[in-house]
């Protein structure tokens, strides 16, 4: 007996899985066998969790020590141009195992994985999402952006707009200077890398908004500054940011 189209359909998906995705954790090199499991397995994807130490009340970076969230010394003499910023977890371990990978292999699947860890691990957070109006990823420059293939910050904002229900508005903040890679530099070389690198095209659609900006890693937040700074500059209300890891 022959298959009608119909049934060859779900057999064509299958192929066409295996085709693009491979049919093993690119973490552990286990089988993926369950449903919905893509290039990270669910038991490695279930040991990543949200870093649970006290945090900056400003830029939101860890502490070691034990005790409540409270201000840094660097914050306490020059409070950042955003309000508020919240790492999910620490960039370490299956989590930067599995940002690199959707990063620099290109699978951009994991990018609602990321997004949905995210969320669930900063929803009760009411301090970051109390009034946000829209979300804006961190842009890449043009020629970033063709030789990577994607925004990577870009995937992880829509992903997250559509599970918070919340608005994103794109290429509104664009990186108009292809300033080199801010992996090698120090903190001060990143602020002084970075300074100017971004503008606001159409200050009408952030105007007097209460905007949370997204980017995949908080190392120095000399980024998250910079373009906090110029939204706010341009008119924005109030700026937080999130990240998905910090280094």
């Amino acid at each position: 007996m022959t298959l009608g189209l119909k049934g060859w359909r779900p057999a064509f998906a299958k192929l066409a899985e295996l085709l693009f995705f491979p049919s093993f954790c690119r973490i552990c090199r286990a089988l993926l066998e369950k449903p919905g499991e893509k290039v990270v397995c669910n038991s490695c994807l279930n040991k990543i969790k949200p870093h649970s130490s006290p945090f900056c009340l400003s830029c939101g970076r860890f502490f070691d020590a034990q005790g409540k969230p409270h201000l840094c010394a660097a914050c306490i003499r020059s409070r950042p141009a955003f309000s508020y910023h919240r790492s999910f977890s620490l960039y370490q371990g299956i989590l930067k195992d599995t940002i690199l990978l959707y990063k620099y292999q290109k699978y951009k699947v994991l990018g609602r994985l990321l997004a949905r860890l995210v969320y669930q691990g900063l929803k009760k957070d009411d301090r970051l999402w109390w009034g946000v109006e829209v979300i804006i990823p961190v842009p890449l420059h043009p020629a970033r952006k063709k030789a990577r293939g994607f925004n990577q910050s870009r995937v992880l904002a829509r992903e997250l707009g559509e599970i918070a229900n919340i608005g994103i508005i794109e290429r509104v903040l664009v990186k108009h200077v292809n300033v080199p890679p801010q992996t090698t530099l120090t903190a001060r070389e990143r602020k002084k890398n970075i300074k100017g690198a971004f503008k606001v095209r159409d200050k009408a659609k952030i105007k007097n908004k209460t905007i949370l900006l997204l980017d995949d890693v908080f190392t120095t937040g000399a980024t998250i500054q910079e373009c906090s700074a110029v939204l706010i500059n341009a008119g924005a209300k109030e700026v937080r940011g999130i990240t998905v890891a910090q280094a």
